[in-house]
């Protein structure tokens, strides 16, 4: 795909040549800063409601401490490994650090879909065998090497190394793993092989390894955002306003605490019906997890693709869009991918080299210039009400911390692949909130964030 630099002000691009109607089709997904602010409000409403002991069961943001209450300050030395578990891919890592700099060997091993809908102790198993296999490549299986385990699903943290699943997300639906603990699960199966020595240091959000990744360069660093195939964020609390966290598992005299807020539930019972448009009801009511994570629905990777999809096949059935004739591909779902949201975005100012390309994929050849201005118009409504909606999100945390110049490590391939979701948040969370702060990009937090945590937990231990 061609990818020149955009050179055009596409934060405040004004769209002249798209017609009204194709506008009016598009208008329910294009929100206001009073939406934003209402958004905001509840949200916070939400997250409070999540914090205090009180409503914590029934929160919809349930807002899971995570018994992290150190940040790196690098003086973290020694070999450490990091198990990632988010998607369709799981990666194991080994991090050397030595202060300041650091050395990674990584693999990414594949779930088939049999194991993502199998038993989790065949899930499992198969984890530990690769993990097996990764240390005993490097030579290592003599050596006890701390753990970190980035499990990216809703966790419900009973300490540092205790976490109850509470719902599969993301196409995972193995028996047998609902609220149990994944980290005694893990265990076991490590244990059931009795060829590697593996000591679990931490279970971890990948939220909550972007932010120390984050905390690693910066010391800023105080919020981590996950724009990916979901989305999430985790931010650093008052000890205090944590009334959750379990006694004795957590040291009270420590001032903060990273809580995982598990924003991707927000809008359950009704509390985002205010912006839910056509297009999202109906991508709820054909996900596997009907009513549930709204707000990750709207946002999130694994959904930009197919809300476009929705829009284009009803401009094009209302015959808005290429003279009324649609592909066969362009009426299947998941056939319009979220990366090509982001290439197509890609393209330069009257060039539509990628969107061309993109559409004779779908099997439509005969697409005009305005066809493709509107194809790319489209994507730009879905991706920037995303980016909105995640800026609203980080907004509402920043005025809850009430701090300036507070780094956000962020950390997904929709922010990191588009071209305009950066600028596009930037714009937005300056408009809605008072604060100075920095969006960074995360490197490797899922990664390199859990390894740390594993560092700073085995110092501690």
């Amino acid at each position: 795909m061609a990818s020149e630099a955009v050179s055009w002000d596409y934060v405040n691009e004004k769209w002249e040549h798209i017609e009204q109607n194709i506008r009016d089709a598009c208008k329910d997904l294009i929100l206001t800063d009073e939406q934003l602010r209402l958004v905001m409000e509840r949200l916070r409403h939400q997250i409070d409601r999540g914090l205090s002991k009180q409503s914590h069961e029934e929160a919809i943001v349930r807002c899971y401490t995570t018994y992290v209450q150190d940040l790196p300050n690098g003086t973290e030395k020694g070999n450490f490994l990091a198990l990632d578990l988010g998607g369709t891919n799981f990666r194991v890592l080994l991090i050397t650090l030595d202060g300041q700099s650091f050395d990674m060997k990584s693999k990414i091993y594949a779930i088939p879909q049999s194991l993502m809908l199998g038993t989790g102790r065949q899930l499992f198993d198969h984890i530990a065998q690769c993990l097996a296999l990764f240390v005993k490549d490097l030579k290592l299986e003599q050596e006890v090497l701390p753990l970190g385990f980035t499990f990216s699903f809703p966790l419900s943290q009973q300490g540092l190394t205790k976490g109850l699943l509470v719902r599969w997300t993301k196409g995972f639906n193995c028996s047998g793993v609902v609220e149990q603990d994944v980290v005694a699960l893990l265990e076991d199966a490590i244990a059931r092989r009795n060829d590697v020595k593996i000591d679990v240091c931490a279970i971890l959000n990948d939220t909550t390894g972007t932010l120390m990744s984050c905390a690693w360069k910066n010391k800023n660093c105080r919020v981590g955002l996950i724009v990916g195939t979901g989305s999430n964020a985790c931010y650093v609390e008052k000890t205090e306003n944590v009334e959750c966290a379990i006694p004795g598992q957590y040291a009270a005299h420590k001032p903060h605490m990273l809580i995982n807020t598990e924003w991707g539930a927000f809008g359950e019972q009704g509390t985002l019906d205010f912006v839910l448009t056509e297009f999202d009801r109906d991508i709820d009511e054909n996900s596997i997890n009907p009513s549930k994570q709204l707000f990750e629905k709207m946002i999130s990777g694994m959904y930009m693709g197919e809300l476009a999809r929705l829009v284009l096949e009803k401009l094009t059935n209302n015959g808005l869009l290429f003279n009324g004739k649609c592909s066969c591909d362009l009426r299947k779902r998941g056939k319009f991918f979220t990366k090509y949201v982001s290439e197509i975005e890609s393209d330069p100012k009257g060039k539509y080299a990628n969107c061309r390309e993109i559409l004779a994929e779908l099997g439509i050849r005969n697409a005009t210039d305005q066809d493709c201005e509107n194809v790319r118009y489209v994507c730009s409504v879905v991706s920037r009400r995303a980016a909105h909606l995640a800026s609203a999100g980080i907004a509402t945390l920043l005025v809850k911390m009430g701090e300036n110049n507070v780094t956000v490590g962020v950390d997904g391939s929709v922010y990191r692949f588009h071209p305009h979701f950066h600028d596009l948040m930037v714009e937005k969370i300056s408009a809605l909130q008072p604060y100075k702060f920095d969006l960074m990009l995360s490197e490797d937090g899922s990664g390199r964030g859990a390894a740390l945590v594993a560092a700073v937990a085995a110092q501690k231990r």
